[in-house]
């Protein structure tokens, strides 16, 4: 792990499947298009990559110094196994040392649940006693009645595992939805 940036201001991390929404989550919560490349590729984010947003003012919704890590989507990707191995191996490492990580956002596509491949990494994150909170994404392509059955059904889940965060947040990078709600989840896990 010597390669990441040394420790030094708390840091969040957001995992999910590949095309989960993680970079334009990402972008969206610190309102800057771009910053986290998007693609409608599968497996395209292939590495750790840090963000520090910049520009604290104290504002509500504002976010407090921090690195944010968009981490390599897990489930499909179009690349070798060798590779998809090397970046499964990158990412548990890093979940599993790094002290200044402060809560891992699990991103769940709100269009189809939980997925056994999430369970997994979940099975994870609770063995290794690392905080997660779920965030559902793309909230805005079901209807309202959905979400609320999903987040009730991903709720009872959640509640049998150790190292999740009891808040459950549905989210739309697009429309914006649930992003104030997230912010503060945010804030309240790096100043914790």
């Amino acid at each position: 792990m010597k390669f990441l940036p040394p420790e030094g201001p708390p840091e969040i991390a957001f995992a999910g499947r590949s095309n989960v929404g993680k970079s334009s989550l990402i972008n969206a919560l610190v309102s800057k298009k771009g910053l986290a490349r998007t693609s409608n590729t599968p497996g395209r984010t292939q590495e750790l990559n840090y963000f520090v947003p910049d520009g604290y003012s104290g504002e509500p919704g504002d976010l407090p110094p921090m690195a944010i890590v968009d981490m390599p989507g897990y489930g499909f990707a179009k690349a070798p196994k060798s590779q998809v191995d090397a970046w499964t191996k990158l990412v548990f490492d890093y979940l599993r040392g790094r002290v200044t990580l402060k809560r891992v956002y699990l991103l769940i596509d709100s269009r189809h649940g939980i997925k056994k491949n999430d369970e997994e990494v979940m099975d994870l994150l609770d063995k290794a006693a690392v905080s997660y909170q779920v965030v559902l994404t793309k909230a805005d392509k079901i209807k309202p009645p959905a979400v609320a059955k999903l987040q009730e059904e991903t709720a009872r889940k959640l509640a049998k595992r150790p190292a999740s965060f009891p808040a459950l947040t549905a989210t739309s990078s697009e429309k914006g939805e649930g992003l104030d709600e997230l912010r503060g989840h945010i804030i309240q896990a790096i100043q914790s």
